[in-house]
């Protein structure tokens, strides 16, 4: 692995003086990509596009956006009946005037459920809890039609182990309610790219495979999915992956594949070691995605560190993100722009 070779190339050249760093290229990540038809996006915290330096930052650098927070159940629905969707329009708006797509995320998911359902649904029949479900999907896509370029239609669906997660989804509508959330999605907007998106699918493994065998048999049946979503959380202490093989095997099914929500998460302070860890690790998963055709977007999960999710789900790490708290690219960042500029050049095209 890159990252391993670049620790041992650490560990002996203590004599020897330092390098100079790599610079940055002048030419933001979205301008190098287009050559291969890659689209790279971030996920947005929509509160802070009123901050001019990050707006700038955003619309310079990403062809795509993803809202962190602003299209989920809870976000959109916090009373039943009564939408707001205010947030999420910002940001359909922000990108519709940056000349950049979006990724709706997400429309089901186990988490972040308005607490009038997560209240009620004990106490509802399957039929009446599939009826709420439907309603929901087809409101939020029907709101949003011709202006979502890809939705994450069901999000972790599976756990650790490779089993359907147990939520209130599965407890009460069995495994059959992701390939109808497909079907009511792609019934309210045709054109959308419908994605089953989750994490720890980069490699090989128990929830890999069991994921992988899902897909396969949703394709089978004709259900309506078109890709599936590498969140690609990564961590500095286990830096072995192997996604362009795990991918491959997906796009041999005939769908899509998309990187949403790439961060390299390490212990804090982060060491000049585990940076380059996380170079290399980003710069991997870049290469990767380049060298399959049907992965079709890569999208980092949050611009800077100082908006990482990271430290307060895993206290003592972070330094995820390829921008500083003051919004300065780090190296992680001039990482992933050379491996892009590498990879474009001989990446196969994706379509427009």
């Amino acid at each position: 692995m890159l990252a391993v070779a670049a620790l041992a190339g650490l560990a002996g050249c203590t004599s020897q003086p330092a390098a100079t760093a790599p610079q940055a290229s002048a030419a933001p990540l979205r301008t190098i990509a287009e050559k291969s038809g890659l689209r790279v996006g971030v996920a947005v915290d929509t509160d802070r596009l009123s901050d001019s330096a990050y707006a700038k930052l955003t619309a310079q650098q990403f062809s795509t956006v993803t809202p962190e927070n602003a299209m989920k159940w809870e976000v959109v629905e916090p009373k039943q009946g009564q939408y707001d969707w205010s947030a999420a329009d910002k940001l359909v708006d922000f990108a519709q005037a940056h000349g950049q797509l979006v990724r709706g995320h997400n429309l089901v998911w186990y988490s972040q459920l308005p607490q009038w359902l997560t209240d009620e649904a004990p106490s509802l029949t399957a039929d009446q809890l599939s009826a709420i479900l439907q309603k929901h999907i087809t409101d939020e896509v029907t709101h949003f039609t011709g202006k979502i370029w890809q939705w994450d239609v069901v999000n972790e669906a599976f756990d650790d182990s490779g089993n359907l997660r147990d939520n209130i989804w599965i407890e009460k509508l069995g495994p059959d309610y992701i390939a109808d959330a497909f079907r009511w999605a792609h019934a309210a907007d045709p054109d959308a790219k419908l994605f089953l998106n989750d994490y720890g699918i980069e490699t090989d493994g128990l929830k890999s495979q069991a994921e992988y065998d899902f897909v396969k048999q949703l394709v089978a049946q004709g259900v309506p999915i078109d890709g599936v979503g590498f969140e690609t959380h990564l961590d500095a202490d286990d830096p072995e992956q192997d996604l362009q093989t795990v991918m491959t095997q997906y796009a041999k099914l005939g769908i899509d594949v998309a990187i949403t929500e790439a961060d390299v998460k390490a212990r804090t302070p982060v060491s000049k070691i585990d940076k380059t860890i996380q170079s290399s690790m980003f710069a991997d998963s870049m290469s990767a995605c380049l060298a399959v055709k049907q992965c079709i977007s890569y999208t980092l999960w949050d611009l800077d560190d100082k908006d990482s999710w990271i430290p307060q789900y895993f206290p003592g790490e972070g330094g995820a993100t390829l921008y500083d708290d003051e919004l300065k690219p780090k190296p992680q960042y001039v990482a992933l722009q050379q491996a892009l500029a590498k990879g474009v050049k001989t990446a196969p095209p994706r379509s427009k």
